[in-house]
């Protein structure tokens, strides 16, 4: 299995030899940064679609983690262009961060169609290193399509825990890889040098729950669901919540 996952990696590799030209003489990545925000834009709507009954159950307990102040701060990890907005509860004060600034123009208009929020501030950083945020500083932080494609899902969880207040709560969905040994998941090994180019960074192959379950929350929500677009070569999703 091993030497045909490799060919057939060979084999992309050579159909899509452009492509990784341009990755590997440093010209890409500038081009992915800008193109990016806009096919998220576009695949975030229909993602919405199919799976807004699960979102809106998911986000729907934000409102029982508010603060001090009756209000929640809420922090979105990988906020790319605010797709997740139309779900939060009012009232909530809503901090965003990328790495990537081009997300800032869509982030506006989607505020903007979102009046029942507060919308805080845009910070330019990476999920492994959040050092202008404070310890223990947000009631919740939401992370939806992104630990497939951070450096570390390890420092971005121990991140997550710094900067949630004791009793908050992490809220996740993200897809992982197909089961080990099938067919589907030969795909993704095969796509993936390829795929990280053309997503940004995303692992196709990435076991983020066990990332999740070694993060030593002090409680674990999980559910596993089926890719909500059929034609992409992700596998399947885990949704739920960990309290710190």
């Amino acid at each position: 299995m091993d030497v045909l996952v490799r060919f057939l990696q060979l084999l992309v590799l050579l159909l899509t030899l452009p492509l990784h030209l341009l990755a590997l003489l440093g010209f890409w990545q500038p081009i992915c940064k800008t193109y990016f925000p806009y096919l998220m834009a576009t695949l975030t709507v229909k993602s919405n679609r199919k799976m807004e009954s699960k979102k809106r159950e998911l986000f729907g307990q934000i409102k029982g983690f508010a603060g001090a102040s009756g209000k929640v701060a809420l922090l979105e990890l990988g906020c790319g262009t605010g797709a997740n907005f139309q779900f939060y509860p009012a009232g909530c004060r809503i901090t965003c961060l990328d790495p990537n600034p081009n997300f800032e123009t869509f982030l506006t208009k989607s505020m903007a169609e979102n009046k029942h929020l507060k919308y805080e501030k845009f910070v330019v950083a990476s999920g492994e290193d959040m050092r202008q945020l404070a310890d223990s500083s947000m009631d919740v932080v939401v992370c939806t399509l992104v630990l497939c494609s951070v450096k570390s899902t390890k420092k971005v969880l121990q991140e997550v825990q710094r900067v949630l207040r004791p009793g908050g709560v992490f809220f996740f969905w993200e897809h992982v890889a197909e089961p080990r040994g099938s067919w589907a998941y030969m795909w993704q090994q095969v796509l993936e040098p390829t795929w990280k180019h053309i997503g940004d960074g995303c692992c196709l192959t990435r076991e983020t729950w066990k990332d999740l379950e070694n993060a030593r929350f002090s409680e674990l929500q999980m559910e596993r669901q089926p890719p909500p677009i059929k034609w992409l070569p992700v596998g399947p999703h885990i949704m739920g919540k960990a309290v710190k």
